[in-house]
């Protein structure tokens, strides 16, 4: 078992030279410059590697770039054992990044709370207090108080 400095290390080298050789070395035109290497994550043995990655695009050109890394993994694999020259080189699986879904899908939930918030404060902007401008009984205000 490796520690996980060796693991972060070795995860932050699978993340350059995947960026480099995708950006240089492979002439797949289904991965042009609309794909970027978000994230790499290495398991504790070093044995596999996932790779995080996102599309420029829609939804064709996703699914494109994806066949295109599934068919360019072996070489960019020997290409990770070559600068990294680890015993073992980790197979590398590519997953799609949600992080772009998700900030888009909260972005979409805020502009809902704002608009929310435009509504209520257009309804309250002429309203007036239900028990006038203070509400909170003080000593000495009633009749009450003095009798007792």
């Amino acid at each position: 078992m490796a520690d996980n400095a060796r693991a972060k290390r070795l995860a932050d080298l699978i993340r350059e030279v995947v960026a480099q050789k995708l950006q240089r070395g492979i002439k797949d035109p289904r991965l042009g410059s609309h794909v970027t290497i978000t994230d790499t994550r290495v398991t504790g043995d070093l044995r596999e590697a996932t790779v995080f990655y996102t599309v420029y695009g829609d939804e064709e050109e996703r699914q494109a770039a994806a066949a295109g890394l599934e068919s360019a993994k072996g070489i960019l694999r020997s290409e990770v054992g070559r600068a990294a020259g680890v015993k073992f080189t980790p197979t590398l699986t590519f997953v799609p990044d949600a992080l772009p879904d998700t900030a888009r899908t909260i972005d979409d939930l805020l502009d809902k709370a704002r608009q929310s918030d435009e509504k209520v404060r257009e309804a309250a902007s002429g309203a007036q207090y239900a028990a006038g401008a203070d509400p909170y009984k003080k000593p000495g205000d009633d009749e009450d108080d003095i009798a007792e």
